[in-house]
């Protein structure tokens, strides 16, 4: 079975990721606007008609922006942990509030199935409310999202390790945000234990860790003001390759653009 991939967006700007098959798919977070999204849709020959679900990580508004319009306007469910639902409708970015007919509660690590899609949500440290990362089954791939994420956990890291396709957050250089103009307490928002991923302990960790059958590394929510793509391939690639991981080789290292559709990957 053919599956396929796209970032519409990985950024404080708004994050909304597809997976589908040839017959229809599903969102991972919506929290890139409803125009620009049907926009990406129109160009690529998708239709919202054909979403069964959209699965949402956290509440913060870079997330879920979208979320609204695609479950009262489009009757697309909405799939959140209990908490996160209720972060969902009182978030000032969600101006259509969902209604029971559109809530659809997941719990973690209970395995849920949607057409094809095998998927199971777990725990991640973020300062959302009751952050989740997704893996997901379908045709015998794994693919994992981990967008925002403080430290890898060891929940984490055993969902990393089984995945074959891996979005994952590398969303700051440690030095660019320590010599950058975020003010103190920002920056030890973003570098603590709930906050963001650096790209060089994430690069490490996946270097010391492996994931056996990796194909394809993600690297998503790269910061505006504290990262940059190049600096985080390089970054990786340096990482992998004290391990004797090649870069382009074993596997294949791609940042997402933060404003800018990935176009889609397709894997049989």
């Amino acid at each position: 079975m053919r599956v396929k991939f796209m970032s519409l967006g990985s950024g404080s700007s708004g994050n909304c990721y597809y997976l589908g098959t040839d017959t229809y798919g599903i969102l991972i977070d919506a929290g890139v606007g409803i125009r620009m999204i049907k926009k990406i849709f129109k160009d690529y020959g998708l239709s919202l008609e054909r979403i069964r679900a959209v699965l949402v990580t956290h509440d913060h508004a870079d997330h879920i922006k979208a979320v609204g319009y695609l479950a009262e306007k489009c009757n697309i469910p909405i799939y959140a942990t209990p908490e996160t639902h209720k972060g969902i409708n009182r978030n000032y970015c969600v101006t259509e509030k969902l209604t029971s007919a559109h809530i659809r509660y997941i719990y973690k690590e209970q395995e849920i199935q949607i057409g094809d899609f095998r998927i199971v949500c777990f725990e991640v440290p973020h300062d959302g409310t009751d952050n989740v990362g997704y893996s997901i089954c379908a045709g015998g791939k794994n693919f994992a999202f981990l967008t925002d994420i403080g430290h890898i956990t060891d929940t984490a890291a055993r969902y990393i390790r089984g995945a074959n396709y891996l979005v994952m957050e590398a969303n700051y250089d440690e030095s660019m945000l320590q010599m950058g103009p975020y003010p103190r307490h920002l920056k030890e928002r973003i570098a603590g234990p709930n906050g963001h991923m650096c790209t060089h302990e994430m690069a490490a960790f996946l270097a010391g860790h492996f994931p056996p059958g990796l194909k394809y590394l993600w690297l998503c929510h790269l910061s505006k003001d504290n990262n940059h793509p190049e600096l985080a391939y390089k970054t990786v690639e340096l990482a992998f390759r004290e391990k004797g991981i090649i870069a382009g080789k074993d596997v294949e290292v791609i940042p997402l653009k933060r404003t800018v559709p990935s176009g889609i990957y397709s894997f049989e």
